[in-house]
């Protein structure tokens, strides 16, 4: 579309179109693209709008325009503020210089001088200088940028700074109407617009036959997150666990079923009891007995050759395991599709038969390989036996994807430590054709999102007293447990134990101990190492999930004292923007889209734990300064109120955490 001026001024400000799918495989972190965000708080400052220096250079330009341009409309709904406030400066654009084809530039603003910024005129000066255009300088262009934006209730003013940075600030009563019409229709109609429409998220992924530890915890709930997120933004999602349940350790197994318990059909699951210990007692024999070695190396064969005593006995394994794993995610509150090694290995043969028809794939010391320029190693895709490995299975995954699947965007959420296998496997797809070179920006394309330890106090992996990996599931039975001695020791204090339930002692103290536990994860950035302390993640001080849950209970208490009807005053009331902490805190809340939209674009939850964290405190500044209940602006305070706590609630759900409304 590239309408000039006139038309500019009149043309509908249409949305991103989606593209066709995206697929997420969180089993495995695309780095963070360079994207301002700003914080409110200068002290977390990210961007700033620049203040004009020399008086001359800023002028301010009316957001009504002339009386002959007709109004653009009011972009309602159209994806976040950012997405509209970019439209309109895209159709700005068009008319300042039609003959440049370019990308609206558009950040969030900290400082007095604007709520969103274009910084386009300095890249158009480049362009367009010494081509015999009318424009001096960058400031010119600027001017330019600011008298074309299109008529609109969106914008209260725009003003130019220095070498023509746009300063655009909102209008009071648009962004009180928006708030307003999310509090009527919903938090839904705040969710942003993606270039995707489907996404296959494939996370968590624990070996069968070895019980979920701290380690998955990380890939479960950053995947889980990401998932959600998706959802949130009308992405189809389809949730995928790429269990570890076709290997070695299965001819191990069913072996040592075999020797100890001939008639283990017969015992079913009792045969086996305990799967951790039978695993340990299995691998100890693996590692001493030579015999039992080649025995269980014969199984595994068997087992892939389809022999059905074999595989009836792998079936048991798996769903005893199974059992174990469903247990962990129900505490998690996190939903999978299983899709393990298993499913992906009929396809290897056919994949790899492609790949050796267009040559990539060689014999080197008796193994297939691909040799993939920048590495010193090649990428091996059959073993020197025959027997296929991560690589294979991987390769094979990701074709079923892309061509059963048509998924657009694969990723994959694992440590950092498998980093240089992805790369080496993305290469190798790209090789063979299969995805397109990173720097065109197109789909499809793999991402590989990759996440950091969890330390214990000592610095080291979290571990037991014994030097045990710490049981997910143990793990999360003392977050509970923990939360709950604390809420039974002050409600005791304060005399409230009196007005609380069991099954409310119960829920609260779930909520509370595993939400914990999350955020305690995902408001760091994913790349680092975390320490895990029970303390810290359980204080109700900073930036805890217990403090933001106390905080979201004192907001609902707020509204419950009001004694007012907040679902009427939904309809009835208006919301008014008069105090300047009351334009601060609605205008970081209409920002929630945006926030929402760079978490899925980066792949970082802990981009909307930070958002969540600072609306907590510009609430609280909020509330400092303006008196709620008892005030003549009472019913329009309470709408903020209501408005925080429906996106603190919509936070808290897409980290996977249960908000509660009173503590």
């Amino acid at each position: 579309m590239r309408a000039l001026a006139a038309a500019a001024a009149t043309a509908v400000v249409a949305a991103p179109t989606p593209a066709r799918l995206l697929l997420v495989s969180a089993r495995r972190a695309a780095p963070r693209f360079g994207h301002c965000r700003a914080s409110p708080f200068a002290r977390l400052p990210r961007s700033a709008c620049y203040a004009s220096t020399t008086m001359g250079d800023e002028t301010s330009t009316s957001a009504s325009g002339s009386a002959q341009e007709p109004a653009a409309p009011a972009l309602q709904g159209a994806g976040s503020v950012k997405q509209q406030i970019s439209n309109l400066v895209a159709l700005s654009l068009r008319a300042t210089v039609p003959e440049v084809d370019v990308e609206p530039i558009v950040e969030v603003c900290t400082g007095k001088f604007g709520d969103y910024q274009c910084n386009n005129a300095m890249g158009l000066w480049s362009k367009v200088k010494g081509s015999g255009t009318s424009f001096k300088n960058p400031n010119a262009i600027g001017q330019a940028i600011a008298k074309n934006l299109p008529a609109c209730d969106v914008i209260e003013s725009a003003s130019v700074a220095g070498p023509g940075f746009v300063n655009i600030v909102l209008s009071k009563s648009w962004v009180a109407k928006r708030i307003q019409d999310m509090l009527v229709n919903g938090i839904k109609t705040w969710a942003p617009i993606l270039p995707v429409k489907r996404v296959v998220l494939d996370f968590s992924s624990p070996n069968i036959a070895k019980e979920m530890h701290v380690g998955h915890l990380r890939s479960t709930i950053i995947g889980d997150t990401l998932a959600r997120m998706f959802e949130f933004s009308n992405v189809e999602v389809l949730r995928c666990n790429h269990v570890g349940d076709w290997g070695t350790q299965f001819g191990m197994l069913i072996e040592f079923l075999f020797e100890k318990f001939p008639n283990w059909e017969e015992l079913g699951s009792q045969a086996i009891g305990d799967l951790q210990v039978f695993y340990k007692a299995s691998k100890q024999r693996f590692d001493e007995d030579a015999e039992f070695k080649d025995r269980a190396q014969q199984a595994v064969v068997r087992l892939q050759g389809g022999e059905e005593k074999y595989r009836a006995a792998w079936k048991k394994i798996c769903e005893i395991s199974r059992n174990e794993f469903d247990q962990v995610y129900k505490l998690l509150d996190v939903q999978l599709e299983e899709k393990g090694e298993s499913f992906y290995n009929p396809y290897i043969p056919q994949v790899l038969e492609k790949l050796s028809s267009q040559g990539l794939i060689e014999e080197s010391e008796g193994a297939r390989v691909i040799f993939i320029q920048g590495h010193q190693i090649p990428l091996i895709v059959v073993k020197r036996d025959g027997g296929f490995n991560y690589a294979s299975t991987d390769l094979a995954a990701l074709w079923y994807r892309l061509n059963v699947e048509k998924a657009e965007w694969i990723i994959y959420v694992t440590d950092v430590g498998q980093q240089q296998h992805f790369d080496m496997f993305f290469k190798a797809a790209r090789m063979a054709g299969w995805l397109p070179d990173p720097k065109e920006k197109k789909f499809p394309k793999t991402s590989h999102v990759g996440f950091g330890l969890v330390l214990g106090a000592d610095g080291k992996r979290f571990r037991t007293r014994s030097t045990e990996v710490v049981r997910l599931g143990d793990l999360l039975d003392e977050a509970k447990s923990r939360s709950k001695s604390e809420l039974l020791q002050r409600l005791t204090e304060n005399g409230k134990i009196v007005d609380w339930t069991d099954e409310e002692l119960e829920q609260t103290s779930k909520a509370v101990g595993y939400g914990a536990v999350k955020y305690a994860d995902l408001k760091n950035n994913r790349l680092t190492n975390y320490t895990f302390s029970f303390d810290q993640m359980l204080s109700d001080k900073g930036n805890t999930a217990v403090y933001l849950q106390y905080a979201h209970a004192r907001i609902c208490s707020i509204i419950r004292k009001s004694n007012m009807d907040v679902e009427e005053l939904k309809v009835s009331g208006n919301i008014s923007l008069a105090h300047p902490d009351e334009r601060v805190l609605g205008l970081y809340l209409i920002r929630y889209a945006e926030i929402v939209e760079e978490a899925c674009t980066n792949l970082l939850p802990s981009v909307l734990c930070e958002y969540l964290y600072n609306l907590s405190e510009m609430f609280t500044r909020f509330y400092t300064n303006c008196q709620v209940v008892g005030s003549p602006e009472e019913p329009s305070r309470l709408l903020l109120c209501e408005a925080t706590a429906v996106v603190m609630r919509q936070c808290f759900q897409l980290l996977g955490i249960t908000p509660v409304y009173k503590l």
